[in-house]
């Protein structure tokens, strides 16, 4: 078969972030689809780098062909995943049996501390692949190119079609939300309240192993939960909520519905059949560290946790340098290898040279 790519060949980049998730996803339908809407920050400290080579084949066949690198060494079982999803893309990216690729891929952490590099990782894959796109058809309007990113990146994982926006981003379908989607995330930075474009996030790493428990196996637990429906409804009413805390600049409402999502979210897997817990002893002691440090300062310090038993603490710009002799003082001691990564809001994917 003549290749229509032919002699074509070239290279793109692009750093994506991870993104923490206030009003949680749990749950999902069909493929990758929400059961209710969500809303994160954007963070910036925390990225995923990837670069990706094409080559036009000489030979077309059906195959995908791929090399994949993650920090500068082969790696099979990212490579097998990966090799997977470029297959199940092909109806989006009908070009990609046409080349070879080789895949670099880089995170700014490292693997396995509590940060959602499935988030980075794969939005970053997914604007790669769709400017490569842009780069064969002649190109897209700017918000088209990161709405497909988005529906991209949400296919390989779901909260990564978040982190192709900056600052904050809404995914699922919400009556409240303007354009709000189920295949794609929207930006959310509009309407919101300055404090919160400059919102710190300390990530205490609480354990780096493994979950005994994934995140896709727990979404799947949802489907028998009891408290499922209630779940649902009780996430659509959270954003609603926020969405409003996160306009006027209410920054205790904005905390107290943070931490009941974060709190909701382990009940949840407590509540599952069979059913696991992700917290740890020096979890729950960080969190009633901070309840009594808030009290105590009146500092608008408030926690929220991803499906693992890592602390992410929440804060205004205004307050880093008291919060931050905080975590030194008495946090760090709960944290495997006194480890926390200091974060940020931040401004989204940067197309690298």
């Amino acid at each position: 078969m003549t290749n229509p790519f032919k002699n074509i060949q070239g290279e793109t980049a692009w750093q994506a972030p991870s993104n923490i998730a206030l009003v949680k996803y749990w749950g999902k339908y069909g493929n990758q689809l929400p059961r209710n809407a969500s809303v994160s920050f954007t963070l910036n400290n925390a990225y995923t780098q990837t670069s990706v080579k094409y080559i036009a084949k000489s030979q077309v066949d059906k195959q995908i062909t791929l090399k994949f690198f993650f920090e500068g060494k082969e790696n099979p079982k990212f490579a097998d995943k990966i090799q997977r999803f470029l297959e199940s893309i092909v109806p989006h990216f009908p070009y990609l049996p046409y080349f070879s690729l080789e895949i670099n891929s880089s995170n700014s952490f490292p693997h396995s501390t509590g940060i959602a590099s499935s988030a980075s990782s794969m939005a970053a894959l997914a604007l790669c692949l769709t400017a490569i796109e842009n780069e064969l058809d002649g190109g897209m309007y700017p918000s088209l190119f990161f709405e497909k990113a988005s529906m991209i990146a949400r296919l390989g994982s779901g909260s990564a079609c978040r982190s192709v926006y900056p600052y904050l981003a809404v995914w699922g379908k919400h009556d409240a939300i303007p354009f709000s989607h189920n295949e794609h995330a929207i930006p959310f930075e509009n309407n919101v309240h300055p404090v919160f474009k400059t919102y710190k996030d300390a990530i205490l790493i609480v354990s780096s192993d493994e979950k005994s428990v994934s995140s896709r196996a727990g979404h799947a637990l949802m489907e028998n939960n009891p408290f499922a429906t209630s779940r649902y409804q009780q996430a659509t009413t959270h954003l609603t909520q926020l969405a409003d805390c996160l306009k006027s600049g209410d920054l205790d409402k904005f905390g107290e519905i943070v931490e009941n999502e974060a709190l909701t979210l382990h009940a949840l897997m407590m509540c599952s059949t069979p059913s696991y817990m992700l917290m740890l002893p020096n979890t729950l002691k960080i969190i009633d560290l901070i309840k009594t440090y808030r009290q105590e300062k009146n500092v608008p310090l408030y926690y929220t946790l991803d499906a693992g038993p890592n602390v992410h603490l929440l804060y205004p710009e205004k307050n880093a340098t008291e919060v931050t002799a905080f975590i030194k003082e008495n946090l760090l001691p709960y944290c495997e290898n006194n480890k926390v990564i200091f974060d940020e809001v931040g401004k989204g994917p940067i197309k690298l040279k």
